[in-house]
């Protein structure tokens, strides 16, 4: 429990920096004008509904974010299949060293941490933060401070979206408020994007259960063999010639056709 606590109070802008030190960067923070946290969350709302692929939108979602927000790199990351590792899905940013580091571990970094306990977490300062694991490339990429919030989909965690500044910065509530929203909104276009793929899956997987019922049906009235006798046929020949059963199916469907021809 002591560690959790210790975790979670860095979403304060880290219990590393001083409260002197604090007072001191106060001018840095950055009230972002309403009206472009508005103009940017329909933005946002224009590409969810739009036709673009998910890639599309997830870097505009990250484009756009990084402007209003006044961040050097902005990057979304997911979960992989295993829930284990974050993996960067979309960043604006063109550095070769970030795009390229390696998958965090959840809970491991500062982004691990948000995903780990779903709660965002500021730091001022990510160079002297104990927590911030890609210390060289923060140094090689002049970043000075972070925010990272959860995407969560009905309460489960799916993934991050971190900003990183230049300059040091104290984020306020309504910047990590203004975060938090854009994470729900390109949450919900992933779970939309993987609910969709989903379906087609499924369409997929009966199309082609109905089209091996019909290849057994032709193999048991041309052959006179039983169903289970037909579908250990086209299992077989789809084993020996490393095709899916679909393609069995289909090319015993079409010459059947041919031959009525």
């Amino acid at each position: 429990m002591d560690n959790l606590s210790n975790n979670i109070s860095e979403n304060t802008q880290s219990s590393e920096n001083n409260l002197g030190e604090r007072k001191k960067n106060n001018n840095n923070t950055k009230n972002t004008p309403a009206n472009e946290v508005i103009e940017a969350l329909l933005k946002i709302s224009e590409a969810i509904t739009s036709d673009l692929y998910l890639d599309d939108i997830l870097k505009l979602i990250v484009t756009i974010t990084a402007e209003v927000m006044d961040s050097k790199i902005c990057s979304l990351m997911l979960l992989d299949q295993k829930k284990e590792h974050l993996i960067i899905k979309a960043t604006q940013s063109i550095s070769k060293e970030y795009i390229n580091k390696n998958p965090l571990k959840v809970g491991e970094g500062i982004a691990g941490k948000v995903a780990l306990y779903n709660k965002p977490i500021a730091i001022y300062n990510i160079i002297e933060s104990e927590n911030y694991k890609y210390k060289d490339i923060a140094l090689k990429e002049g970043l000075k401070s972070m925010l990272s919030v959860p995407l969560h989909v009905k309460g489960k965690v799916i993934g991050v979206l971190n900003v990183y500044t230049s300059k040091h910065h104290k984020f306020s509530d309504s910047e990590i408020k203004i975060l938090s929203t854009v994470a729900d909104q390109a949450a919900i276009v992933i779970e939309n994007y993987r609910l969709v793929v989903e379906t087609e899956v499924i369409k997929e997987e009966l199309q082609t259960r109905k089209v091996i019922e019909r290849a057994k049906g032709i193999l048991m009235k041309e052959m006179n063999i039983s169903e289970e006798e037909a579908f250990r046929k086209i299992q077989k020949y789809s084993m020996d010639n490393r095709k899916s059963m679909r393609e069995v199916a289909d090319a015993i469907i079409l010459s059947y056709e041919m031959k009525k021809k």
